[in-house]
């Protein structure tokens, strides 16, 4: 297996892409060749994306009553959760939150909502525009934003606006969806994501791993996400919330994380790959070992409904790791 890793590195060092089936060879790595899985990923990081590690914040504008069943959400109106609905958080707020993330250190601002999407003259979406501008002016912070599927021509207002980049997940591989999703389709988000690339911003596409999906559908997951070209790909990792339909999940050895993390690389060596969610309570002591196995970007701060670790120590662990911000 040892061979066979830094051959297929190789392979992606030279400029050559690597197959689905030689990214399955690559899932067979089991002990000591998880840590060469990691090293040759983060090789790869290091020639096709150099040192810096992005970092993005978010807040939680519109929280709760989604209308969606997202097995995984605790805002979902499906599920049980002890979450607090927030119609529109209050525009202060907003800004508050912005210029401290600024000063932490943060590179991208994200607004997010609850719910499947916003229509253009939607009364909320054109306070959020509002909001948008505001913040052009007082932060020199890139804008982004979460506000479910889009059309055409709100993409458009938003780049007007001033946000330059646009989340939209698709969670999971296509062929295990259905399993997470059945509130809405896959096509519904690939649309938004083409909408977002015709307006001009960048995409920032990613999921959550630990949803019971295998390794090949991880796998699969990513050469979607090559195809689409995204730029920025956000992994999660399932923090199961009571009161969810997955709230009975096991979480995902740091191993098993370490291990598609790496992978991710192989398959997509110039992107900016993302931690988000769940890495303080899958990984524990060994969130390092993220930025060890090819990742060059971070959320930082708080989630939109559980809590993160301390920026100060993020960033110090960035420092730690000989990496730049």
């Amino acid at each position: 297996m040892f061979n066979r890793i830094i051959e297929l590195a190789k392979k992606v060092l030279d400029g050559q892409e690597i197959s689905f089936e030689e990214a399955m060879e690559l899932a067979r790595a089991e002990g000591a060749d998880i840590q060469v899985l990691a090293a040759m990923a983060a090789k790869i990081r290091e020639k096709f994306a150099g040192d810096k590690v992005d970092l993005c914040s978010i807040i939680s504008v519109k929280t709760g009553r989604c209308s969606e069943d997202c097995a995984f959400c605790a805002q979902s109106a499906h599920h049980h959760t002890n979450i607090t609905p927030v119609e529109m958080l209050n525009e202060e707020e907003i800004i508050a939150k912005a210029k401290a993330m600024e000063a932490a250190g943060a590179h991208h601002f994200d607004l997010v909502t609850a719910g499947l999407g916003m229509d253009e003259n939607d009364p909320l979406f054109l306070k959020i525009l509002d909001i948008y501008r505001r913040l052009r002016q007082e932060i020199s912070l890139q804008l982004c934003a979460c506000l479910g599927t889009l059309s055409e021509k709100a993409a458009q207002m938003l780049r007007e606006a001033g946000v330059t980049r646009y989340n939209h997940n698709l969670e999971t591989a296509r062929s295990f969806f259905p399993q997470i999703v059945t509130t809405h389709t896959y096509e519904e988000r690939i649309a938004t994501i083409k909408n977002v690339k015709k307006a001009g911003m960048e995409v920032c596409c990613g999921g959550i791993i630990g949803m019971g999906e295998s390794m090949a559908q991880r796998i699969e997951f990513a050469f979607t996400l090559k195809e689409l070209d995204v730029d920025a790909i956000p992994i999660n990792v399932l923090n199961p919330i009571k009161g969810t339909k997955l709230e009975g999940r096991p979480l995902m050895s740091p191993l098993e994380v370490i291990k598609t993390f790496a992978i991710f690389r192989f398959i997509l060596p110039t992107k900016n790959i993302r931690y988000a969610g769940g890495r303080e309570v899958n990984l524990r002591d060994m969130q390092a070992l993220g930025l060890m196995a090819g990742l060059n970007g971070m959320l930082i701060g708080h989630y939109l409904t559980t809590q993160g670790r301390e920026v100060e120590t993020d960033l110090q662990m960035i420092k730690d790791l000989g990496l730049k911000i």
